[in-house]
């Protein structure tokens, strides 16, 4: 993993104006397996720090489906949770399983797959971008390369609507954030506009709320396209357990739903509430907060990524292991 030394506007922009791919984060895996890395090779351990799938691959992603696409001589496959080949490296690149589907590419171009490697949408398209090409809630967001418009397709490989937007994110709650005209608003799942384009720039809703921007300011809005929480922000992020990462100036803090500070602005960077707490910056290094914006991990790391099932991956120097919500490591740190 790249280290990272983001400034803080940069750290909590979102949506379009994020890079289109980011470094695995190992601490979002949902699986119960940890991504390390070992003597050059991609590996996975439990929560106990035990290595249950030997460093082996030239990389990784988090598992996703009871499934994780590796690679191995520059092709990729899928292997199981017990580090078996479920389907063979034959591809450029893939994409997680989401939906039952996993997008790979071959020749160019980017088709899915189902879990037994059928080839269920042949490949033709393009990645749109800003996020990996994949299923959300039914739909995958398309298109035919640069300067085409994108549409989504159906788990059959059918254009559910139509091609005609600039830019366009995965369905999130029942909506999707798409560009049309150089504004941003709001579809629902029959291709309807529902929040008119007006944003120059949004994220995906989460927990009922996105962040928009207008001019040189975030705020939120409900789904019915009006401010629950009018812009005020230089930067923000979306919410996640109740909380929304916001910078004001050269401080990051969280507000409440109601646009409250919960937490005062004072850190020099921060991440997402997860699992109860959230990585901060202070000063060179990063440590862990609760919601109460009490330090739980005394800030000492080079790096820190959310917690989740208990743990977190920190970086120290160009090395990474795990620590536990204790702070201690139980993955020492490896590369």
């Amino acid at each position: 993993m790249r280290k990272r030394t983001i400034p803080l506007l940069l750290l909590l922009t979102v949506a379009f104006s994020c890079s289109r791919r980011n470094d695995a984060r190992p601490g979002e895996q949902t699986s119960g397996l940890f991504m390390i890395r070992q003597g050059g090779k991609t590996g996975f351990i439990d929560k106990k720090g035990q290595v249950v799938i030997a460093p082996q691959f030239d990389a990784a992603a988090p598992f996703s489906e009871g499934l994780a696409v590796v690679e191995m001589a520059s092709r990729a496959g899928y292997i199981d949770e017990r580090g078996r080949v479920a389907i063979n490296p034959q591809f450029e690149s893939g994409a997680p399983f989401q939906d039952g589907l996993a997008a790979v590419r071959l020749n160019g171009a980017w088709g899915f797959i189902d879990k037994k490697g059928r080839m269920v949408i042949n490949p033709q398209f393009q990645d749109p971008g800003p996020l990996p090409i994949g299923f959300a809630e039914g739909l995958a967001a398309v298109h035919h390369g640069p300067g085409t418009p994108i549409g989504y397709i159906d788990k059959k490989g059918k254009v559910a609507i139509p091609a005609q937007f600039q830019a366009a994110l995965p369905f999130r709650e029942d909506l999707a954030l798409v560009g049309i005209g150089g504004a941003y608003g709001y579809i629902n799942r029959e291709g309807k506009v529902v929040v008119q384009p007006q944003f120059d720039e949004g994220s995906s809703f989460y927990d009922g709320l996105a962040a928009v921007r207008i001019g040189d300011r975030w705020g939120y809005i409900g789904k019915d396209g009006k401010y629950v929480i009018n812009p005020q922000y230089p930067a923000a992020r979306v919410f996640s357990e109740g909380l929304a990462l916001v910078g004001t100036g050269e401080r990051a803090g969280y507000i409440d739903k109601s646009g409250k500070f919960v937490v005062a602005p004072q850190f020099d960077a921060a991440d997402d509430f997860r699992d109860g707490m959230a990585a901060v910056r202070v000063g060179e290094h990063w440590g862990y907060i609760d919601k109460s914006g009490k330090l739980a991990i005394n800030p000492q790391f080079d790096e820190a990524r959310p917690f989740s099932l208990g743990l977190a991956p920190v970086g120290v120097g160009d090395a990474w292991g795990y620590i536990n919500k204790e702070g201690k490591f139980i993955w020492n740190p490896t590369m």
